[in-house]
């Protein structure tokens, strides 16, 4: 990844207008800069659970694969954020064994878990900062809570129903669909 900018964790902002619909936000390293990305309320509770020292009494699912990568010497050298045309964020995972490194492609809210249990830093591109980005100061009222400040897009609502769906939380991904639906038509949807 050529010109890479660094991305600290902010943390997770739910949303009260559409409850169940999670957020992460990411901030430029050095700057303001700001990337929200629409997560499963899994993946929200996973990073979390790393970002408030809660401990499990089994390891969850990101716990798990850190702790295999650990028993095999792979190492999770950093991660590239990155946005596909659809408008979906995605993300490689840059993995070395000492000797080689391999990038594999991963949805982001799995490398951002993976990230903040391992400590590897998260970048992306000017590109994608300045596509998907934002200022806070661009954000509709300042007084206003910050989970109720971002509306996700219309994509980010495909993407977190299909992470449910992938998951087999059927009713978060009806839940969402019906959001989706209302989102289109512009009624509310029972």
């Amino acid at each position: 990844m050529e010109n890479k900018i660094r991305l600290e964790l902010l943390g997770i902002t739910g949303n009260q207008v559409e409850p169940g619909v999670y957020a992460v936000v990411l901030q430029q390293t050095g700057g303001t800069r700001r990337i929200p990305i629409i997560i499963g309320a899994s993946e929200a509770q996973s990073i979390q659970c790393k970002l408030q020292d809660v401990r499990t009494p089994r390891p969850l699912t990101h716990d798990l694969l850190a702790n295999m990568m650990r028993a095999f010497g792979i190492a999770l050298k950093e991660v590239h954020l990155k946005k596909l045309p659809n408008g979906i964020f995605a993300a490689d995972l840059m993995l070395t064994d000492g000797d080689r490194e391999i990038a594999m492609d991963s949805r982001s809210s799995d490398a951002v878990a993976l990230a903040v249990r391992v400590g590897a830093p998260i970048f992306t591109t000017p590109d994608v900062l300045e596509e998907a980005g934002f200022e806070p100061d661009e954000i509709r009222s300042r007084h206003q809570p910050v989970a109720e400040r971002y509306v996700p897009s219309l994509e980010e609502l495909q993407e977190a129903m299909e992470a449910a769906v992938e998951r087999e939380d059927y009713e978060e991904a009806a839940r969402i669909k019906r959001q989706i639906e209302e989102r289109s038509s512009g009624e509310k949807v029972e």
